[in-house]
């Protein structure tokens, strides 16, 4: 006789299915993009203006891909935690709302790096406390990834 044991093999540890990944993705591409396309802009500005153009503003479009590992970092937690396959619903919804905040976090980031670009063209040069801001930013998706580590059951 076939033996079909294979088919009825139970799979574990799916987590999240890589939602808390692929959402805080989403936001970092946007983020890295809103802040990206300030700084050719306020690069553009510098050079027209006779000013030397600030390599200091690729900080700025950086900082939103942070969210990729904090999302990378959560997924791995919620698929190490080995829940159940029938919490695996569960699992999802807590990797989108986790990811959708790091994405928020990733996007707002981008915006704050899109306004320092503009503000360092127009000669308000203060680049420590803009990257401090982005780091005010950056506090929410570790938080959410953290406390959302630190929330997960254990067997």
């Amino acid at each position: 006789m076939l033996d079909i044991t294979f088919l009825t093999t139970t799979v574990t540890g799916l987590g999240d299915m890589g939602m808390s990944l692929g959402i805080a993705s989403i936001g970092s591409a946007i983020g890295t993009g809103i802040a990206g396309m300030a700084a050719i802009g306020s690069w553009k500005k510098m050079i027209l203006n006779g000013q030397k153009a600030a390599t200091a503003l690729l900080i700025f479009v950086g900082a939103p891909l942070s969210q990729v590992i904090y999302g990378m970092i959560l997924k791995n937690a919620i698929a190490d935690a080995d829940l159940a396959p029938d919490s695996y619903l569960w699992q999802i919804i807590i990797g989108l709302i986790a990811g959708s905040a790091m994405a928020g976090s990733a996007i707002f980031q981008g915006k704050t790096g899109a306004r320092a670009c503009d503000a360092i063209a127009s000669g308000a040069n203060d680049t420590a406390k803009y990257i401090m801001i982005i780091g005010i930013v950056e506090t929410v998706a570790l938080f959410v990834m953290i406390f959302t580590m630190t929330g997960l059951p254990t067997q």
